[in-house]
């Protein structure tokens, strides 16, 4: 069963004009645009992958600098396509050196990126919706109400974005950079549910993978799901890259406020669907994320359930001290508390990182994201009363 959402996805065209976007198509899609633009059907393969190149691996957004095609080829480019990315239009970094990227999109509708470097890597979390449905009560996105899917140009532009801002394309006539990237890990766990506009998110994610461009890893790319359980099998085939899944409770009834997806489909069909994933994936093992929230889900008890639940399933688990944002009706556990439920799962034979809080004070944390122009507070009343927490 695919799951679908009634959201408007743009189309590949620009407004006011007829000459199409190339970002974002697959490399069939550019084949075939090639070819309706005039190319002869015997040159298209080749001249899909040196455009490709020109595109993915050395980022150029000029047709007149595509210099192994001959000056009417490229004037023919220019005629029928575009390369266009969305707009940044603030950054923001933080102390710890995080960077936020507030990004708008076509309609003029805004959504944001966040950039995490770290001593071994650099990861880019990017988002694959305009808000979000889900209503995750911890969350700050959940606030936003769902406006729209991202097209897979716009899913793919956040990493092209940020590759510009880290100065991570070759220098014109140098190879592709061989050292160790700045930007190496791409994690959807942004705006939106990945899995709810799956299309898009699997079309960027192959270009993002795929060896002639961007070049990352299908073990470089994460992709978070709130539990869409019908979608899981299709990530595992279609895109195969590592899974995490937004957990955070032990029980129904608490999953069922904190993650209301849950109604739908519950932690035992869920697990079911985990358990499979790893294999049909050629995944090593599944991500539980789990927020610590005080008095909620933070008991011993609770860490023992967890360790019980996910038994036979090759995983770590992911603990996230809350990042509390305006209105928030939680609080963060106390740290002793994360620490001894850390344990626990440690002793059980699992991985239990506790994530380090990053752009807190750029509100670029996990679970803070919502674009400034639907920024609008809720009091923590209204939220907890929705929650069914009041």
């Amino acid at each position: 069963m695919t799951i679908t959402q009634d959201v408007v996805t743009i189309p590949r065209k620009l407004p006011g004009g007829d000459r199409i976007n190339l970002v974002g198509l697959t490399r069939d899609q550019l084949r075939d645009a090639l070819i309706a633009a005039g190319t002869p059907e015997r040159q298209a393969k080749m001249r899909t992958g040196q455009v490709w190149q020109w595109i993915y691996q050395k980022g150029v957004r000029d047709f007149s600098a595509m210099t192994n095609l001959a000056k009417e080829y490229r004037a023919l480019l220019a005629a029928n396509f575009v390369i266009e990315l969305p707009e940044i239009v603030s950054r923001n970094v933080s102390a710890d050196g995080t960077r936020k990227y507030l990004i708008r999109i076509a309609g003029g509708h805004e959504v944001e990126t966040v950039y995490i470097p770290e001593e071994t890597r650099g990861t880019l979390c990017i988002s694959s919706q305009v808000g979000c449905t889900l209503t995750c009560t911890f969350c700050h996105t959940g606030t936003q109400k769902l406006v729209r899917n991202l097209t897979a140009g716009e899913i793919v532009g956040q990493v092209m974005l940020a590759r510009d801002d880290l100065g991570e394309w070759p220098a014109p006539g140098r190879a592709p950079k061989v050292e160790a990237r700045l930007l190496s890990n791409v994690v959807l766990m942004g705006m939106g549910e990945p899995l709810y506009n799956f299309d898009n998110v699997r079309d960027a994610m192959k270009i993002v993978m795929d060896g002639e461009g961007i070049s990352l890893s299908r073990r470089r790319i994460t992709l978070s799901t709130s539990g869409v359980v019908p979608e899981i099998a299709r990530a595992a085939e279609e895109i195969g890259c590592l899974l995490a899944v937004s957990f955070h409770a032990t029980t129904d009834a608490v999953r069922d406020k904190l993650v209301p997806i849950n109604r739908k489909w519950n932690i035992a069909q869920l697990l079911e669907a985990l358990r499979a994933y790893p294999k049909l994936s050629n995944s090593e093992r599944i991500t539980f994320e789990y927020v610590m929230l005080k008095g909620v889900n933070d008991s011993d008890a609770d860490a023992r359930r967890l360790v019980a639940l996910i038994r036979g399933i090759p995983a770590k688990i992911n603990l996230i001290p809350f990042n509390e944002w305006p209105g928030a009706p939680y609080e963060r556990s106390d740290w002793e508390r994360i620490e001894s439920f850390a344990d626990i799962i440690y002793k059980a034979g699992y991985a239990s990182p506790i994530r380090t809080p990053r752009g807190e004070d750029i509100m670029a944390a996990c679970g803070q994201l919502k674009s400034a122009t639907e920024r609008a507070r809720k009091s923590r009343a209204q939220i907890a009363e929705e929650a069914g927490l009041g």
